[in-house]
């Protein structure tokens, strides 16, 4: 594990600097991996499928799991960026082995992340599987600023348990309450949110003008990923649409697209089997040695 640039999680990364980032690791062996989490999201959201690809003797792939800045363990940011998170992932994959060529995955928010990762820094990506997004603006948070909201609403000074923070957090959808309530953190007598919910609300206050959801328009002006990229989507998700292949193809010359029936944005997690096989096939010619 790696702690926080500072040495405390959840620590201001300082301005201009970049931060180390706090990561997992899974596997003994094999080609190394990355995996890159969506908005309000972990690295540890992604141990089922790492475990998977690692195998039962852990030597199928070496895994690593990071939290992205503003999210679980790592550093917070003074303002949001593409290319400082993608900057962040390779100063923490250099660290890890700075001699690998790394197949990086990542889904939603880390995906765009691990897009701009295979562009700004070619040399360290082998290989890229991008989830359920595309190189596009989505306009704005409105997906996530009910959630945001809420997040918001918890009286964090007053509350006595965790059992009382989920008593008053009012979210209908089980599975969403437990994955926005992995942020809550309790230290001593106190309790926080982990993830930079100032800096997400703030950005999804911008509307339209989002960072967030928009895409760098700098990605334009750099050299196409000319490595093998999986691109994959949930059947029942809007967030790829067949309009987006040819930005895809612009940058990605080499893009094949995989559709998971049934699955939703959340493709890992409603179809973790047919995930698990993409992998193993795809990064294959890594562990060969080609």
């Amino acid at each position: 594990m790696t702690a926080g640039a500072d040495g405390t999680p959840g620590g201001i990364a300082a301005a201009g600097s970049v931060p180390t980032l706090h990561t997992l690791s899974v596997g003994t062996a094999g080609p190394r991996v990355a995996f890159l989490h969506g908005l309000f999201g972990q690295g540890r959201n992604w141990s089922q499928i790492a475990k998977a690809l690692a195998g039962p003797d852990g030597d199928g792939a070496r895994s690593t799991l990071v939290d992205l800045p503003d999210h679980g363990r790592s550093p917070w940011s003074g303002e949001f960026s593409f290319a400082a998170y993608a900057d962040a992932v390779a100063a923490t994959l250099r660290g890890i082995d700075a001699d690998a060529k790394w197949m990086v995955v990542g889904h939603s928010l880390g995906g765009k992340t691990a897009m701009l990762l295979a562009l700004q820094h070619p040399e360290l990506v082998a290989r890229l599987v991008v989830v359920d997004i595309a190189p596009k603006s989505y306009g704005s948070l409105e997906r996530f600023s009910g959630y945001i909201a809420e997040m918001e609403r918890l009286p964090l000074s007053a509350l006595t348990s965790r059992g009382d923070a989920e008593a008053r957090f009012e979210e209908p959808n089980a599975g969403v309450k437990a994955f926005l309530m992995q942020n809550l953190r309790r230290d001593g007598d106190t309790w926080r949110w982990q993830a930079n919910l100032g800096l997400f609300s703030a950005d999804a206050a911008k509307g339209t003008g989002s960072v967030i959801a928009d895409w760098p328009t700098s990605a334009g002006d750099l050299p196409a990923f000319d490595g093998p990229v999986l691109w994959v989507a949930g059947s029942e998700s809007e967030y790829i649409r067949d309009e987006d292949l040819p930005a895809m193809q612009a940058l990605f010359p080499k893009v094949r697209q995989l559709t998971v029936k049934g699955a939703s944005h959340w493709v890992h997690t409603d179809a973790p089997e047919v995930v698990v096989e993409a992998l193993r096939r795809f990064v294959r010619p890594l562990a060969d040695g080609s």
